[in-house]
C-alpha cells in the first residue's frame, strides 16, 4: 500500500504509513525497517515526557487562574486560554503514543476526537500566543489608545470566543478526513484525503503559514515597535521586559522552524520532488525529531508567559501553601534549620580565620 509520508505529519501523529512509502509506483519499496523500530521506542518516550511536564505546568496555571479568577484581566484570560489549548493537545498525546508502540484500537470515533484535540489544541495554542502579542503591542506601543483603556476580562472573553472559533476552521479538514484504516501490518488514525483533490498540498501550506509564516509577520511587527518604545522609557525593569520578549520570539521560532523546514520539503516530496529512498528515509527520521521539539514547546510556555511574572509566581506559591501547608511548613522549616546551620558555620569560619590572623 503506497501512502504519501506528509499525510500523518500535517494530522501529527501515526508514523505507520511511513513504513509503506514507495520509491516510486513500480520500484521496490524503501527499506524503512529501521524507521519503525526507532519510533516504536522514541515516539512513546517522548511523548510521555511532554505529556507529564506540559500537563504538570499548564494544568498549574489553569488551577491558578481559575482560583483568582475575580481579579481577571485580559492577559489573565489569554494566559488561560493558551494554557486550556495546550492541554487540549497534550490529552491526544498518549493516544498517539500508544498507536505508535502498538496501532490504533480506540475506533473511527475517537480518531476524529482526538485528532480535532490536538489540532484544535495546536492552533489554538499558536493564536492565542499571537493574540497576547498584540495585547502587548496595544498596551505599550499605544498606552493611551481606547483599546488599551478597555482591557476587561469581558473584552479578553470575546476575542477568546473568536480565536477559538479560528482555530476550530484552521482544524476542520483534519478532523473531517481523519479516518481509522487497516493495512496488512496494523491499524492506524490517519487522515485520508480524497484523491485528485488539493486538500492535502492545502493542508501542508496551511500549516506552514499558520503556525510559522503569520506568528512572524505579527511577532516581528509587534515586537519592532515595543522594543523602541521600551528603550525610551527610563525605568530599571525595561531590560528585564525586552530579555522576556526576546525569549519569547527566540524560543518560539527555534522549535518551530525546523518542523516547517521539514513540512515544506514533504510536501515537496508528496508533489514529486526530492523523491529517492535517501530523502525519505532523511525526512521519516527529521519528523519524528522536529515534531516532537515542536509540541514540547507548550511545556515552556508556561515558565515563559506565566512564572516569568512575580505576581504569578506569588499567586502559585500562595495556592500551593494552602493546598499543602504541612509540606510547606516542613520546608519552611528544614530551610531554616539550613539557614541558622549555615550561619553558624560562617561565624565559626569567622572566628577561625580571625584567631588565625592575630
Amino acid at each position: 500500500m503506497t501512502e504519501d509520508p506528509g499525510t500523518v505529519a500535517a494530522t501529527t501523529s501515526d508514523y505507520s504509513e511511513y513504513y509503506d512509502l514507495n520509491d516510486n509506483e513500480t520500484s521496490s519499496p524503501c527499506n524503512n525497517g529501521n524507521i519503525k523500530a526507532f519510533s516504536e521506542v522514541f515516539l512513546p518516550t517522548l511523548y510521555s515526557i511532554v505529556f507529564i511536564l506540559g500537563f504538570i505546568g499548564n494544568g498549574l496555571v489553569v488551577w491558578v487562574l481559575i482560583r483568582y479568577r475575580q481579579k481577571s484581566n485580559m492577559t489573565d484570560v489569554c494566559l488561560f486560554n493558551l494554557a486550556l489549548s495546550d492541554l487540549l493537545f497534550l490529552v491526544s498525546l498518549p493516544f498517539w503514543a500508544h498507536s505508535a508502540m502498538d496501532e490504533w484500537i480506540f475506533g473511527k470515533f475517537m480518531c476524529h476526537i482526538i485528532a480535532g484535540l490536538f489540532m484544535l489544541g495546536l492552533y489554538g495554542s499558536i493564536f492565542f500566543m499571537v493574540l497576547m502579542t498584540l495585547d502587548r503591542y496595544i498596551v505599550i506601543v499605544h498606552a493611551h489608545s481606547i483599546f488599551s483603556r478597555n482591557r476587561s476580562a469581558k473584552m479578553g472573553l470575546v476575542l477568546a470566543s473568536f480565536v477559538w472559533i479560528l482555530s476550530l476552521f484552521a482544524s476542520l479538514p483534519n478532523i473531517i478526513f481523519a479516518k481509522e484504516k487497516t493495512d496488512s501490518t496494523k491499524t492506524s488514525c490517519r487522515s485520508d484525503f480524497p484523491e485528485g483533490t488539493a486538500w492535502k498540498s492545502f493542508t501542508y501550506l496551511k500549516m506552514n503559514f499558520l503556525s510559522l509564516i503569520f506568528p512572524m509577520i505579527i511577532m516581528g511587527f509587534c515586537y519592532s515597535q515595543i522594543i523602541p518604545t521600551l528603550l525610551s522609557i527610563k525605568s530599571q525593569k525595561r531590560h528585564k521586559v525586552i530579555r522576556l520578549i526576546l525569549a519569547v520570539v527566540a524560543v518560539y521560532f527555534l522549535f518551530w522552524t525546523p518542523y516547517n523546514i521539514v513540512m515544506f520539503l514533504m510536501f515537496l516530496q508528496s508533489k514529486g520532488h526530492l523523491f529517492s529512498c535517501e530523502w525519505q528515509t532523511s525526512l521519516n527520521f527529521a519528523m519524528q525529531w522536529v515534531e516532537t521539539i515542536a509540541l514540547s514547546h507548550c511545556c515552556l510556555n508556561p515558565i515563559i508567559y506565566a512564572f516569568a511574572g512575580q505576581k504569578f509566581r506569588g499567586a502559585v506559591l500562595k495556592v500551593l501553601k494552602e493546598q499543602f501547608p504541612l509540606c510547606f511548613s516542613q520546608c519552611t522549616t528544614l530551610s531554616r534549620q539550613l539557614s541558622e546551620r549555615r550561619s553558624s558555620v560562617f561565624s565559626k569560619s569567622s572566628e577561625y580565620s580571625s584567631t588565625q590572623i592575630a
